[in-house]
């Protein structure tokens, strides 16, 4: 997003806001730079902001810009999209189109997410990566209504944690058309999901309204007593 065409830094910032101000920039210098101090002065020199407090707004290091960075793929992703717009799909298209709508906010920045996955990859970092990849698929089901609370809440978030991680290694290296292969990809991956899903309604449904093979066997022994 150019900057010209975001909402612009009020003038006493606090850091938070010069944090979330910056953010969206960031994987664009990273591709050049790699994701450091030099990547953050090339976006406050971008937009014209102090570039002391731009670097004490990212003094936390390299795995904390990439978090700024990823926090604010969140957000846009959220702002392709009204409720009226979502409610009107039906789940599996809520889910594609979100995730769809990641890949496109992050199409420009190829090179900074690829530099910045190598630094996840990394021992130290994976415990992060981890996170990452939760809190991106737990803000797509919100975003898709989802409001369950018990071991539900958990298993949806770890299959499209790891649909939208495959995904995005296919994306990575996708040269064909609009992006058709990974589309294709995401659109298989979304389908083992939902068929997952319909399985585990299956089983976990109440007692009552599950097949019993001894009911069964009883009905036959005793019909007509």
């Amino acid at each position: 997003m150019h900057p010209k065409k975001r909402k612009p830094l009020r003038d006493d910032p606090t850091l938070d806001e010069m944090r979330a101000y910056l953010a969206p920039l960031l994987a664009s210098q990273a591709a050049f730079d790699g994701w450091n101090e030099k990547a953050v002065a090339a976006a406050a020199e971008m937009t014209g902001v102090d570039a002391e407090m731009a670097e004490l707004a990212f003094n936390a290091g390299t795995v904390d810009m990439i978090d700024a960075w990823f926090q604010s793929v969140d957000e846009a992703m959220a702002a392709r999209f009204s409720d009226e717009e979502l409610g009107a799909m039906k789940i599996r298209e809520r889910i594609t189109a979100l995730v769809v709508a990641r890949l496109e906010l992050l199409e420009a920045d190829r090179e900074g997410l690829r530099r910045a996955l190598a630094i996840l990859a990394a021992p130290p970092n994976l415990p992060m990566a981890a996170k990452l990849g939760w809190r991106a698929a737990d803000k797509m089901w919100r975003l898709a209504g989802d409001t369950a609370t018990d071991y539900n809440h958990y298993t949806k978030r770890t299959l499209l944690s790891a649909v939208y991680g495959s995904t995005i290694s296919v994306f990575l290296d996708d040269e064909s058309d609009d992006y058709s292969e990974t589309r294709a990809f995401l659109d298989r991956r979304i389908e083992n999901v939902m068929q997952f899903e319909k399985v585990k309604a299956k089983i976990t449904r109440p007692a009552g309204d599950r097949f019993s093979m001894a009911r069964f066997i009883g009905r036959l022994r005793y019909r007509g007593v």
